[in-house]
């Protein structure tokens, strides 16, 4: 896990090479351990080191990589980083226009866990790009003039 959170620190500051380094290393220990397990709480293994390898993209502005590769099935890890995949791919979706399954990945994750979806900045931050991206309809009702 430590190699996976050095990973999300240096695409954070932009670094790319490094980034890869960690997430390479965090991949063949997690292929050395062979299946996702969640010793200590860490949820480590092949899947969340694929999760961190989307999510770092995605802070690499590697927007079509992560609608590419993003559509992966989470249900069996921990809550947390179900609802944290779930968050990173709307975003990716959103940011490729993509609305509506963006808007359907957010509702999934408040659904598995709504205190982590309710109070989250990403989210929020989705959802105000979602609002800017959806047509404006003259179908609004108005008020009735008596």
């Amino acid at each position: 896990m430590i190699h996976l959170r050095a990973a999300v620190a240096a695409a954070r500051h932009q670094d790319r090479p490094t980034t890869t380094g960690l997430l390479d290393r965090a991949e063949e220990l997690a292929d050395d351990l062979g299946s996702d397990e969640n010793y200590w709480q860490t949820g480590f293994g092949p899947t969340n080191v694929l999760l961190h390898r989307l999510s770092v993209e995605l802070d690499l502005d590697n927007v079509s990589y992560v609608v590419e590769h993003g559509r992966i099935n989470v249900d069996h890890m921990p809550q947390e980083r179900s609802v944290s995949h779930r968050t990173d791919f709307a975003r990716a979706l959103s940011l490729a226009g993509q609305g509506d399954e963006a808007f359907t990945e957010l509702q999934t994750a408040e659904r598995t866990s709504p205190q982590l979806v309710r109070n989250n900045p990403r989210v929020r931050e989705t959802l105000r790009d979602l609002i800017k991206q959806s047509p404006v309809t003259a179908a609004r009702v108005r008020p009735r003039c008596s």
